[in-house]
């Protein structure tokens, strides 16, 4: 099953036809300006120019399609694709070994609107917050079990920020688990359906790195639109285990930044596949899942630039192109105002429970918004810092940023928005007091932007291409890059996820480096066998390290 966002005109049943329709179809690219079908015309795609069937997936600008007896070569695109796909989805079975089912930290307030929802039936998140570890419950419960009494709002509900959007999710996975379980508690067989036990748990980190993998598998989809299909696979695989996603997407599932990349990518993938002519209806699920872009992560509201960028474009050409196009620019208005409308109602869900949770719709929970640095940021630390720095702790996003910026050579108009998506994203980031991500692998706020990564690497490898000018010497540097990058950023996550390195705040780059070279190789094997066959006794002995920094940094903190 194809997801690439260009349209086809049919399904190609056999190869000769394949052949034939490359033979006799000149490709033609449409110019990317915002257009809206009018249903109430005889033939709405009349007066656009079609749009050819590119199978293989590859650049559609610089690729000419297959003549004559090259048709074979669009055959062998598409076995290169379903191979690609099979290699991905490969490499995602063999990861999930790596998966460590349990909640903790931040997933405890993410996990707990399906949690009480099901099982309390209401948002009384107190069972929630008991059953929290250790570092999440230091300074919210007591010894004695009882909740402090500031962690209530006015409302009576306890101050659960965490956005409700992993929950939605997740309902899919974890509701049939529930309804199973108590059906199986009626036949008498001894479960416990109060969201806790070992189903639950498990299926909800599975559904959070099914999630992940879906946002890669598209992500990868959107970087064939404009490279060759090599380097979108050699990009995703360095995205994906040379960035912060692995922590959040195996390590810690019930975080929400996994759910991220998946929401992103899919909203980036229908915007890309609708661009060319939006109906009213595909402004209304674009705007659906725009909704549920926020409600998963509030910071994602940079991404939703992209339509606002397409839509005053489509304004200026209308306002300009031989005049005031009136009849487009109506459409366009009354397209925005279904999209905005559609928009409102898929984040009725945080409205909704913000109102329950804190009396107002539009209060978040966050203390500290009063003190966004917003005239002066802190991007340069957000990228930089030895304090989770996006770019000194994950190298590969230097690569990929750099890669979006050559995109505007193929496709300004598309490049400039997702341009602006990271700039602004920097911008937001880069306000909030917390910008380091407190207890975070590199800046993890940026893992939203996978899919933007994904596709300025492969345009960079592409580049590689001209640069050497040997496609084997291109491709030998970037895997090379690419899994040198994989196997350092790996065992940073190894040094971070064991405490060699602070979990919080900045690291020493002096020590960090010896360990990667040192320790690292000593310890790994053991920590890895560990980690999956004694699991158990694996997390408890870091939560407790975790616990023991807390208290420190408490006590260095402390006046004396």
């Amino acid at each position: 099953m194809s997801l690439s966002p260009v349209k086809h005109g049919g399904k190609d049943k056999k190869s000769h036809e394949l052949c034939a329709s490359s033979q006799n179809q000149e490709p033609k690219i449409k110019s990317h300006l915002p257009r809206v079908i009018n249903h109430k015309s005889p033939n709405p795609h009349k007066s656009m120019t079609p749009v050819p069937a590119i199978t293989d997936l590859t650049s559609i600008e610089n690729r000419p399609p297959p003549m004559g007896s090259d048709c074979r070569r669009a055959l062998a695109a598409k076995q290169l694709d379903r191979k690609s796909t099979l290699t991905l989805l490969l490499v995602f079975l063999l990861s999930l070994p790596l998966l460590n089912p349990w909640v903790r930290g931040d997933g405890v307030g993410y996990y707990a609107y399906i949690r009480s929802l099901l099982v309390e039936h209401k948002l009384d998140f107190q069972n929630d917050w008991r059953a929290g570890n250790l570092s999440f419950t230091m300074g919210r419960v007591h010894a004695d079990g009882t909740i402090d009494p500031l962690q209530y709002t006015h409302t009576g509900h306890l101050n659960n920020h965490f956005s409700v959007g992993p929950s939605i999710l997740w309902a899919p996975f974890v509701v049939p688990v529930h309804l199973a379980m108590l059906t199986l508690e009626k036949f008498g067989v001894h479960v416990r359906p109060n969201g806790y036990s070992r189903p639950y748990i498990v299926v909800m980190a599975f559904a959070t790195a099914l999630y992940g993998f879906l946002g890669l598998c598209l992500s990868f989809r959107i970087a064939c639109l404009y490279t060759e299909e090599r380097w979108a696979l050699l990009a995703t695989l360095g995205i994906w285990f040379a960035s912060s996603l692995p922590v959040y997407m195996y390590f810690n599932p019930s975080w929400s930044h996994a759910h991220s990349v998946f929401i992103v990518a899919a909203f980036l993938w229908y915007w890309h596949w609708t661009h060319h002519g939006r109906t009213f209806a595909q402004w209304v699920i674009l705007g659906l899942i725009s909704g549920l872009v926020l409600d998963v992560y509030y910071a994602n509201i940079a991404v939703l630039l992209v339509p606002l960028g397409e839509s005053l474009w489509g304004y200026w050409r209308g306002w300009t192109a031989r005049g005031p196009d009136w009849r487009m620019l109506r459409r366009l208005f009354a397209a925005n105002l279904l999209y905005s409308c559609a928009t409102l109602m898929a984040f009725l869900p945080t409205l909704v429970t913000r109102q329950i949770i804190y009396g107002h719709p539009l209060d978040f929970g966050y203390e500290n918004l009063p003190h966004w640095r917003w005239v002066s940021p802190y991007v340069g630390s957000a990228l930089f810092s030895s304090d989770h720095g996006l770019l000194v702790w994950t190298p590969i996003i230097i690569l990929a940023v750099a890669g979006l910026f050559l995109f505007l050579k193929r496709d300004r108009e598309v490049a400039t928005y997702f341009v602006v998506v990271f700039v602004a994203f920097c911008y937001l980031i880069g306000g909030d007091p917390n910008w380091d991500g407190i207890s975070s692998f590199g800046n993890r706020f940026f893992i939203s932007l996978t899919p933007l990564f994904v596709l300025g690497l492969a345009v960079l490898f592409s580049e590689l291409t001209g640069l050497l000018k040997k496609e084997r010497a291109a491709l030998a540097l970037a895997s090379s890059m690419t899994g040198l990058l994989i196997a350092w950023n790996l065992a940073f996550i190894f040094q971070w996820g064991t405490h060699m390195v602070p979990a919080r705040g900045p690291i020493s780059w002096r020590q960090m480096v010896h360990n990667q070279f040192q320790a690292v190789p000593r310890r790994a094997v053991a920590v890895f066998e560990a980690y999956l066959h004694h699991r158990g006794a694996l997390m408890q002995q870091i939560e407790q390290e975790d616990v023991q920094q807390l208290k420190q940094e408490s006590e260095a903190s402390t006046p004396r």
